[in-house]
C-alpha cells in the first residue's frame, strides 16, 4: 500500500490558501461609481474653464470630472514634477519660447479617431487664443515672443486638455471614461473606455449628479445614494469627528471680495482700502468657518508663494475710519453672494455689518448684478498660473516679467494695488467618500482623481 504524502498535502493547503487570499485581495472590475457635485456644467469642452473668457465658473469637481474623459499634453505628480501623458516627450529652445512636444502614437479619441499632432495643435488653439501652435509632422510646436518657464504647468492644467471638437456634438477625449450620456447642468454618465491607451479603468461607468448643494450631498451620502460628495469647509471638522472618510487638499481655493469695475477716482481707493480694513477675518473664521482655512490678505496661500505671512489680515476699525472720513460722499454699494450657498449669505451680512462699523454701507444681493460679489476663486497649484487666472478674472494687465520670489510679490502687490481685489480666506477643498469607495485620491489642484478607483464590493 502506497504510504499519503502529508508534506505534500500541507503545501497544497498553504497554496490553496494563498491564492483564495490573493482573490480576495485582487482589485476587482465592475461596479457604477455614483458622485455629486455643486457646479451645474452647461459644457463638457475643459477650454469653457476659463470663465473670464467663456462665462463657465471654474471648480474642483469640474477639474475631476474633465481628467475623467480627456488627457493633456503632460502631467504632474504627486510631487509636481511634470511626467509625459499624450507626449512622450518635449524641448524647449534656449530662452523657453520655442518648445516641440511629440505626440504618443496608437493613442485613439473615443470616436475611432487617431490622435495627430494637428488634432492636438488645434484643441490648444481654442483653448488658448493667444498662442501660436502649430503642428509639425508628429510634433506640436509652440511659439512666444517672450521665455514662458510655466508652459509645462500650464499645459498639465484640465482646462488644456486635449479634444476632439465635433461639431453640434459632445466632445471626444482619450481618457478613461467615455460619454454614455450627457444632460447639461443635470447629470452624466461616464462608461468605461475598453481600449484606453492607459489602461482599463476597474470602474465600469460613473454617475455624476450636478447642481446639489453641500446639504443634499451629504444626505445622499448618509442614505448611501452618493460614493463620493464635496463638503463645506465649514463643516469639514464636524463631519471628520463622526468618524467619516474624508481627504482634504492644501488651502488652494481663494474666498474674495470681487469689485465688477476699476477704482474711478482715488476717493473709492479709500472707499475700499477702508473695506479691506473693516473686517473682522479672525472671528469670521471661529464662528461661520468653523476654524476652517485661514484668514487672507494675499491672493497667494503662503504654503505656494512662500511670503503670505507679510500680509496683515487683523481688522483696523481706526485706519478703515481714518479712510472713509477722507471722502465727502459716501455710496452704498450692493454685495452680491450665491444665494445657493447659505453660508455665503451669512459671510455676506457680517461683512455688511463689519463696514457699518467703518462708516460704510453695503447691500448683500443674492442678485446677479451687484457693485462687488463675494466669489470662491479655485486656484491653479502654480503661483504665478494663479495669479494670473486672477488678474485675467479682475480684468488687470497680467505679466510673467522674470520669475524669482520677488517678481511675483511685486507682480501680487500691483494687482492689490487696484483694489478691485480684497482677498479673504484661503480654504481647502474636502471630499467626503462612502467606506464602499477605494483607490481614489486627490490630485495637486484639489480635483478628485478616479481613474483608478474601485468598488470594495464590485457592487452593481
Amino acid at each position: 500500500m502506497k504510504l499519503f504524502d502529508w508534506r505534500l498535502l500541507v503545501v497544497s493547503s498553504m497554496m490553496i490558501g494563498a491564492l483564495a487570499a490573493m482573490a480576495e485581495t485582487r482589485p476587482k472590475y465592475g461596479g457604477v461609481l455614483h458622485v455629486a457635485m455643486r457646479a451645474s456644467p452647461t459644457s463638457l469642452d475643459p477650454a469653457d474653464l476659463d470663465a473670464a473668457r467663456n462665462g463657465q465658473q471654474d471648480s474642483f469637481a469640474q477639474r475631476g470630472l474633465t481628467m475623467l474623459m480627456f488627457d493633456t499634453l503632460v502631467a504632474t505628480d504627486e510631487r509636481e514634477h511634470i511626467e509625459p501623458r499624450l507626449a512622450t516627450s518635449w524641448q524647449a529652445s534656449p530662452g523657453n519660447q520655442r518648445w516641440q512636444f511629440r505626440i504618443r502614437r496608437g493613442v485613439m479619441f473615443h470616436d475611432g479617431t487617431p490622435l495627430s499632432a494637428e488634432i492636438a495643435a488645434a484643441s490648444l488653439r481654442v483653448a488658448n487664443p493667444s498662442w501660436n501652435v502649430s503642428a509639425d509632422a508628429d510634433t506640436v510646436v509652440i511659439e512666444y515672443s517672450k521665455s514662458d518657464a510655466e508652459l509645462l504647468a500650464e499645459l498639465a492644467l484640465p482646462r488644456n486638455a486635449i479634444l476632439k471638437r465635433n461639431p453640434g456634438g459632445t466632445p471626444s477625449g482619450t481618457g478613461p471614461f467615455h460619454v454614455a450620456d450627457w444632460q447639461p447642468g443635470k447629470k452624466l454618465s461616464l462608461a468605461a473606455e475598453e481600449n484606453c491607451w492607459s489602461g482599463r479603468p476597474f470602474l465600469d461607468a460613473i454617475e455624476i449628479e450636478m447642481g446639489k448643494s453641500f446639504r443634499d450631498q451629504m444626505t445622499a451620502l448618509e442614505l448611501g445614494k452618493s460614493d463620493l460628495v464635496e463638503v463645506a469647509p465649514e463643516q469639514a471638522h464636524r463631519i471628520s469627528q463622526e468618524g467619516r472618510r474624508l481627504a482634504s487638499s492644501a488651502p488652494l481655493e481663494l474666498l474674495a471680495l470681487v469689485f465688477m469695475r476699476d477704482a474711478a477716482s482715488p476717493e473709492e481707493k479709500l472707499l475700499r482700502e477702508a473695506l479691506a480694513l473693516s473686517v473682522e477675518r479672525g472671528s469670521i473664521r471661529s464662528v461661520l468657518l468653523q476654524g476652517a482655512g485661514q484668514p487672507a490678505a494675499g491672493i497667494l496661500p503662503n504654503w505656494m508663494s512662500g511670503y503670505g505671512f507679510v500680509f496683515p489680515t487683523d481688522a483696523d476699525l481706526a485706519r478703515a475710519r481714518h479712510a472713509r472720513e477722507q471722502v465727502r460722499t459716501v455710496p452704498t454699494w450692493t454685495l452680491g453672494y450665491d444665494g445657493s450657498d447659505p453660508v455665503a449669505r451669512l459671510l455676506a451680512e457680517r461683512i455688511a455689518l463689519n463696514a457699518r462699523d467703518a462708516g460704510l454701507s453695503l447691500q448683500p444681493t443674492p442678485g446677479a448684478t451687484a457693485d462687488l460679489r463675494l466669489l470662491r476663486l479655485p486656484l491653479a497649484p502654480d503661483p504665478w498660473i494663479a495669479l494670473t487666472d486672477v488678474t485675467a478674472l479682475t480684468g488687470t494687465p497680467a505679466g510673467r516679467e522674470g520669475g524669482s520670489a520677488e517678481d511675483l510679490y511685486a507682480a501680487e502687490m500691483a494687482l492689490l494695488a487696484t483694489k478691485r481685489i480684497i482677498p479673504l480666506f484661503h480654504l481647502p477643498v474636502s471630499y467626503a467618500a462612502s467606506a464602499n469607495l477605494n483607490n481614489w485620491t486627490l490630485r495637486s489642484d484639489g480635483a478628485w482623481a478616479l481613474a483608478d478607483a474601485r468598488l470594495g464590493n464590485g457592487k452593481p
